[in-house]
């Protein structure tokens, strides 16, 4: 294909991709669903059929997609419920795959191993779709943190069972426990790595001195692409190293995390455009018309069977009550995972790997159109919402002013913030700390001694690194 039909290709991909958001929270739709769709109605256009590229750019969006998610997500929050999500990562992915794969066996006639292999694709929760239902949506916190937690951290298991199940009917006798035990070595190499370089990453992040602001971001996500390559390379999991190392920065105080979460955000959601948009290509609706009747029967399996079991059997002894256990099991969609699973039995060269990848794909977008449109109406009926101003979380970011020691501090507070409600005048600031602006409802307003800070102002704060801690101790209580 020519230089400028493939550029007019990527252009029609973003185009179509950005408005299909607008229509997808008008239709009550996850984007990716229309995504996927667009990729579909453009394939009977333009012919693409590389599934080794498609696998490439979907473990490098997926990479991203994990290291914006994990920026925004609270440590306060999901330490909690880490314990949870644990279990629903490793023990709930492993229970869905196993009922999931002998519902395939059955339906499709496969083998058990080629059963279980399709069991351990759909097995997981996928977190770009987690992510962009949740992010919009006032679900209860405890709730949203679990499942945030879950689909960032359960990947691995499922990438794991995939590739064992794969080397287990290539060369049968592949012993299963060596596979166990490198599943354990991948996760603990995994975590370790991922707060080592987590670490490392603000560090450089905060003491380097670049030359404009627009550089932040790149060497984020540059780390971020580094982190997964060379935990991968040294034998760990790549994804899991990714999304702790994400959660460490995202909770650090970090130079420029504005301007370094836009930039995610942003960049997240092209890739998913792209990346669904290409995962589309590879599926053509002539093939899908000879799996529809088997693919809505193994979705309605996964969703209203094999998905509740697992969630109800992992979660038996938490403090959680049924409703919760509930919608759990309900918001365990699936996305861009499964489908970038399914291209590895394709370039395998496993036996029926195209009729597995077409039943994937039915699922995914069956799961993504039942359980995406319905999540929020569920939460309501099930009172698990919370009010906007009860959602509402501290921010902080660092804006370093060139070579001097001094800084601005930009805070979003809460009400349950310390200089909520107080005057200017009456806050014990360090010296030579000042507040030289506060923002509330899109507007600047000039700071005096008699200015009350309320429940979501955004406040910058002129200090010296020496004062930080001081003065976000008076403002944050």
């Amino acid at each position: 294909m020519p230089i400028g039909s493939l550029l007019f290709l990527f252009a029609i991909m973003l185009l179509t991709g950005v408005l299909a958001t607008k229509f997808s929270t008008r239709l009550g739709l996850p984007a990716l669903v229309l995504f996927l769709l667009g990729g579909m109605l453009l394939n009977r256009y333009f012919y693409f059929d590389n599934v080794e590229l498609t696998q490439l750019i979907g473990i490098m969006a997926l990479i991203i997609i994990l290291f914006d998610g994990g920026t925004q997500t609270k440590w306060d929050h999901i330490r909690p419920v880490i314990g949870a999500a644990s279990v629903l990562a490793t023990v709930g992915v492993l229970l869905t795959s196993t009922l999931t794969g002998l519902a395939a066996v059955y339906i499709f006639d496969f083998s058990l191993l080629e059963g279980m292999l399709f069991g351990a694709i759909v097995g997981s929760t996928d977190a770009a779709a987690v992510f962009s239902v949740l992010g919009s949506k006032n679900f209860n916190k405890r709730l949203t943190a679990t499942l945030e937690a879950e689909s960032g951290s359960n990947d691995p298991m499922a990438v794991f069972l995939t590739v064992a199940l794969i080397e287990l009917i290539q060369i049968p006798d592949s012993s299963i426990w060596v596979a166990v035990g490198s599943f354990f070595v991948q996760m603990g190499l995994g975590l370790a790595f991922g707060l080592l370089l987590g670490k490392f990453t603000v560090t450089v992040i905060n003491h380097i001195k670049l030359d404009t602001s627009g550089l932040y971001p790149v060497l984020a996500m540059g780390a971020a692409v580094f982190t997964y390559a060379f935990t991968d390379t040294l034998g760990g999991s790549g994804l899991l190293a990714v999304y702790v190392m994400a959660v460490f920065v995202g909770n650090s105080d970090l130079t420029y995390r504005f301007t370094i979460i836009r930039f995610n955000e942003g960049f997240a959601w092209m890739m998913q455009i792209v990346m669904f948009t290409l995962l589309g290509f590879l599926v053509f609706p002539n093939e899908l018309v000879d799996v529809i009747w088997q693919g809505i029967l193994l979705a309605i399996i996964l969703m209203f069977i094999a998905r509740p079991v697992a969630i109800f059997i992992s979660m038996l002894f938490m403090k959680y009550n049924n409703k919760e256990r509930l919608f759990i099991s309900w918001a365990g969609l699936k996305g861009a995972v499964p489908i970038v699973l399914a291209t590895y039995p394709v370039l395998a060269g496993v036996e029926n790997s195209d009729l597995i990848f077409n039943a994937v794909f039915f699922v995914v977008l069956f799961s993504a159109l039942v359980q995406g449109s319905t999540l929020s109406w569920l939460a309501t009926k099930l009172g698990l919402t919370i009010n906007e101003e009860d959602a509402a979380t501290p921010s902080l970011e660092l804006i370093h002013l060139g070579t001097t020691e001094s800084e601005i501090m930009r805070l979003t507070l809460t009400k349950k913030n310390a200089a909520v409600g107080v005057p200017l005048s009456d806050l014990e600031l360090p010296e030579h700390t000042l507040i030289i602006g506060i923002t509330r409802r899109k507007k600047l307003l000039t700071p005096t001694g008699n200015s009350i800070i309320k429940h979501g102002d955004t406040v910058f704060v002129l200090s010296d690194k020496e004062h930080r801690e001081e003065a976000k101790k008076v403002l944050l209580g």
